[in-house]
């Protein structure tokens, strides 16, 4: 009885390392297909949030500037309309969202003021902190043509000028913070990409 034990364990067990085996190659192959893809898909996105966020431009020049609140950098596709500056395109995020981080492209002029928004990655809660992408609504349109510099990037609630998503007032603050962080970059490297 108790070789018959030991075999039923040593069979199970044998199976379940083949399975598990067989998982992890397929797996392993799946993660090899897809890599390219994924990554070619977000290239695409970025590049079309870049044309979103800034004027018209003919070329980039693409650097990295150290955050002025965390140590990871932030990047700049500093854009030029022949020799002439245009704007820069922030690549900035935040991990202050109510469902985790938050990825935005801040098209900032150079006088310092938001020429646009653009989402590029999110996970807030349908029908509340998604509406800050511009398929789902219009709020992110506030910030159009403001400058930081006048304009309080806060939310009303917490003595800003940034009217909050109702019901979604975590994800209105945590979009204003990844705002606030690529002007206050910017702001402080202008001399480093001119």
């Amino acid at each position: 009885m108790a070789n018959k034990r030991e075999s039923n364990f040593v069979n199970m067990v044998s199976t379940l390392l083949v399975i598990s085996a067989v998982a992890a190659i397929s797996l392993g192959a799946v993660y090899n297909l897809t890599k390219s893809p994924i990554e070619m898909a977000r290239q695409k996105k970025q590049e079309e949030a870049i044309k979103q966020v800034l004027p018209a431009f003919d070329r980039l020049e693409l650097i990295k500037v150290k955050s002025i609140d965390l140590p990871d950098s932030l990047q700049f596709n500093m854009a030029y309309k022949g020799d002439a500056f245009v704007g820069a395109a922030v690549n900035t995020f935040t991990n202050k969202g109510f469902s985790g981080n938050i990825k935005l492209m801040v098209g900032l002029l150079p006088d310092g003021s938001i020429n646009n928004i653009s989402v590029l990655e999110h996970k807030e809660t349908p029908g509340l902190g998604d509406k800050m992408s511009k398929n789902k609504s219009d709020w992110s349109l506030q910030f159009n043509g403001k400058n930081p510099a006048t304009f309080t990037l806060k939310v009303k609630k917490d003595g800003g000028q940034v009217d909050a998503i109702t019901a979604a007032t975590i994800s209105s603050r945590a979009f204003t913070d990844a705002v606030k962080r690529a002007y206050e970059t910017y702001e402080s490297n202008k001399g480093g990409g001119e």
